[in-house]
């Protein structure tokens, strides 16, 4: 390979090289997906609700599309992820019976089961309650259902 040739090839492979560590690292304007916070079952009494809580703040409601989360309840999504992630990896339980619903929140170290009564045995967990308003509020709001 002659020297000409061999530094176009080095300022080609240097190029490619830039060009590959931007998309990897930066995304350089493509379309990146952000990850799901949790997913929120709620069953019981009533209909059915199933809550898919993305961190781009957006919800899905019972398999809808997904429609905008207004700032407060996205905020509000992401410390329930966090706190409640936080039980599932100390392995905590919340034993109750349900008076009206139960609660199964699927996230990234695990599963969180709860019945809408663990809250007030569990006052130490705020997050429990947090959670069954935020499963009101989204189902009120973004879904257009009723509680």
């Amino acid at each position: 390979m002659g020297e000409m040739t061999a530094y176009w090839f080095r300022i080609g492979l240097a190029a490619l090289t830039a060009a590959t560590a931007c998309a990897t690292i930066a995304g350089c304007g493509l379309d990146v997906a952000s990850p799901d916070l949790f997913v929120l079952h709620r069953t019981g009494q009533g209909q059915t609700l199933t809550l898919l809580v993305n961190d781009s703040g957006t919800i899905r409601c019972n398999g809808s599309k997904p429609k905008s989360i207004s700032d407060p309840l996205l905020l509000d999504a992401r410390d329930l992820a966090k706190e409640l992630d936080a039980d599932v990896r100390e392995n905590r339980r919340f034993p109750a019976p349900a008076k009206v619903f139960t609660y199964r929140v699927q996230l990234q170290d695990g599963t969180l089961t709860f019945s809408d009564a663990a809250a007030a045995r569990n006052p130490k967990y705020p997050e429990l309650a947090r959670a069954e308003l935020f499963a009101a509020q989204a189902a009120q709001g973004p879904c257009g259902l009723s509680g």
